[in-house]
């Protein structure tokens, strides 16, 4: 919900550390395996309880996560395969935060983890349907013309998964009711993208058909 609206504002904040990024012949899926790896390390950072640590961890895999996309476009270097990689390590990353808060506390934790991992993989497996059909149909997302695959806008996106990430990290006492009130924000995206994108790609495949008759 809110990637559309902060994309704009953080691109400019970016260009400098593109620009040396490119003299310094780094690619942008160096970029991309470099920051999964500095994210992946937040999960020994939160079963030892090392929230700052952590926290600068999440911080940097995003940093790097804006970076390799707008460093491919600076260095006109766009690919499916960088596309590919960054958001099969997005994905993973993604799942690791609450895999590594269900380990630290799996008494308390457990519970709440597993049902975030869940909707995750509603939420997730709902994205990569829709691009295939999308892109098979070439239904534009004006908005995101420049993502490597299409997809559907939901209440729970990138911006707001960090956020998440973000106050797991500040207040990790208050991880349960988080995750769950996230959780029922993810299962509601879930739940309009199976409806809207069903009932999209149904209207395209019908006015193909009509055209096919024509």
């Amino acid at each position: 919900m809110l990637d559309a609206k902060v994309t704009p504002f953080i691109k400019p904040l970016l260009l400098p550390f593109i620009k040396v990024l490119s003299r310094a012949g780094i690619t942008p899926n160096q970029v991309t395996v470099f920051g999964f790896l500095i994210g992946i390390t937040a999960v020994p950072f939160i079963i030892l309880n090392w929230w700052s640590a952590a926290l600068g961890c999440i911080i940097a895999n995003r940093i790097c996560d804006g970076i390799d996309g707008e460093l491919a476009r600076f260095q006109q270097n766009s690919s499916s395969a960088g596309g590919f990689l960054d958001i099969c390590l997005d994905f993973l990353f993604y799942a690791s935060i609450p895999l590594a808060f269900g380990i630290a506390n799996p008494h308390e934790w457990g519970a709440p983890a597993l049902v975030l991992l869940a909707t995750f993989i509603g939420t997730g497996s709902s994205f990569l349907a829709f691009a295939i059909s999308a892109e098979r149909y070439q239904i534009d997302r004006p908005q995101f013309a420049h993502k490597s695959f299409y997809y559907m806008q939901g209440l729970t996106e990138g911006s707001e998964t960090i956020l998440v990430f973000l106050a797991f990290c500040i207040w990790p006492a208050n991880f349960p009711i988080i995750a769950y009130v996230f959780a029922a924000a993810c299962a509601i995206t879930i739940a309009t993208r199976v409806v809207g994108g069903f009932n999209t790609l149904k209207h395209v495949e019908s006015l193909q058909k009509t055209k096919g008759d024509e």
